[in-house]
């Protein structure tokens, strides 16, 4: 309901500047804006063509437009970098957060990206370009050095004072930095607790001593764990000698989250994060096809697996019947723990050493969850086909494969994750060929042992 009520809103929105645009009514489209989210309107705005973009660019004042800039997605970003020229951008750049700027820099070309910072005044040249030096998906890459730090000698008097001063400028002022003399981070007061407090106190006096922080190199998925793990507002980001390179706020970790859920999604199936609903056949077909031919080798050895039991097979014709259903279940069992291990490693839960129990827990999980399925099994084969040994045969093969399906299940997330890959790249292709290959051995290799009993 909340979901259609957005697109509404959304479709609402368009209409109403398609109208405007039309018959040009330029007053009506900034009376529009001027009470939309700029969210929406990016949304919106990546709906025009090139010249509707540019001419609604050109009614936009550089302030909101920075705005809706900074929301929108990064093709319109991209596009919007395309069609402006540069004075327009280092404009529209003045009204945007550091760690922004960097994230849209770093889509454009490298010449483009060059010519854009060289118009940039000398202070924000050198600091955009450290920021740039860092990878994406790390600390650095998503800091900003929009911030507030003071002196611990100051007063909570001077300290507001200069608050006032230097405010509007900075993206976060709820958590003030205090650095010793030799500018290194000794401590944080929240804001509210300095209007608590008397206005002769030091920052020293109120300030909290124990400050959870990264380095620049730091992996942005360790990060949001820090922030979930100690709720935190803001994280600072500091050197190896503890100078203050800058912070990460909530909202980056936020987009961080949503980043890595959507990435380790698309990766258990296989699909690359670059992939999207507007992504070319072309693009499409280059980063879905390696991996459906990986999946195509895998399946080859199920297949000759079942082909081991051919003669097996003519004889009792039931079991062509009974043994998807084994496999099946078992590749939904490793599915069941692969999802549930690759969310314990992005939350520092699993990690090699601390498994036995966890490999235990599973295998006992296999064996109960197998008999249950097992039995239902069974009883099923044995009405559908009058043999009761069928039936055990089934409920055995149950057991033993979803045993396997745990087992893979934990063991496929952790050896990624030991070879410095994506614990989430389609694991569950490695997991579903186990479960198909073992599946189809154990239940075969079984009916071919009592197969005077089916016949």
């Amino acid at each position: 309901m909340e979901e259609e009520k957005v697109r509404d809103k959304e479709e609402l929105l368009l209409e109403e500047l398609q109208a405007t645009l039309a018959v040009r009514d330029d007053a009506k489209f900034c009376q529009i804006v001027e009470t939309a989210y700029p969210v929406d309107l990016g949304i919106v705005m990546g709906k025009f063509s090139d010249a509707e973009l540019l001419y609604l660019c050109q009614l936009l004042k550089n302030e909101k437009l920075a705005d809706i800039l900074e929301h929108a997605e990064e093709t319109l970003q991209i596009r919007l970098m395309r069609i402006l020229d540069n004075n327009r951008i280092i404009k529209l750049m003045r009204f945007m957060s550091k760690d922004n700027i960097v994230d849209i820099l770093g889509d454009m070309p490298v010449k483009n990206r060059k010519e854009i910072v060289r118009l940039m005044q000398f202070g924000e040249q050198k600091i955009i370009q450290e920021l740039l030096g860092y990878a994406e998906d790390t600390a650095g890459g998503i800091m900003t050095t929009e911030y507030i730090s003071f002196r611990q000698e100051l007063t909570v008097a001077e300290t507001l004072q200069k608050i006032r001063e230097i405010a509007p400028k900075t993206e976060e002022i709820n958590t003030i930095f205090v650095l010793n003399g030799m500018k290194q981070l000794v401590g944080t007061v929240a804001l509210r607790d300095m209007l608590l407090a008397k206005d002769t106190a030091m920052l020293a006096d109120i300030m909290h001593k124990n400050v959870i922080s990264v380095e620049p190199e730091a992996d942005q998925e360790e990060v949001a764990r820090l922030v979930s793990k100690y709720d935190l507002p803001v994280i600072p980001v500091v050197s190896k000698r503890k100078g203050l390179l800058g912070i990460i706020t909530v909202d980056d970790i936020i987009d961080v989250i949503v980043e890595e859920h959507t990435e380790d999604m698309l990766r258990l199936g296989g699909v690359s994060k670059e992939e999207n609903i507007a992504s070319s056949l072309l693009d499409s077909v280059r980063m879905r096809l390696p991996w459906l031919i990986v999946n195509l080798l895998t399946a080859f050895l199920a297949a000759f697996t079942v082909s081991m039991f051919e003669s097996t097979i003519s004889r009792v014709v039931a079991l062509a019947v009974a043994m998807p259903i084994v496999a099946g279940m078992g590749g939904n069992a490793g599915t069941q723990t692969l999802a549930i291990v690759v969310r314990g490693i992005a939350l520092g839960e699993v990690k090699w050493g601390n498994n036995k129990r966890l490999v235990l827990k599973e295998i006992f999980l296999g064996v109960i969850n197998g008999a249950a399925t097992g039995a239902i099994t069974g009883v099923l084969i044995y009405f559908m086909f009058g043999n009761v040994y069928l039936g055990w045969i089934i409920f055995a093969a149950m057991i033993c494969n979803l045993v396997i399906a745990g087992f893979f299940g934990f063991l496929v997330p952790l050896i990624l994750k030991a070879l410095h890959a994506d614990p989430a790249v389609a694991s569950s292709i490695f997991i579903t060929t186990a479960t198909d290959v073992f599946g189809f051995f154990i239940f075969l290799g079984l009916a071919k042992i009592f197969i005077q009993y089916l016949l």
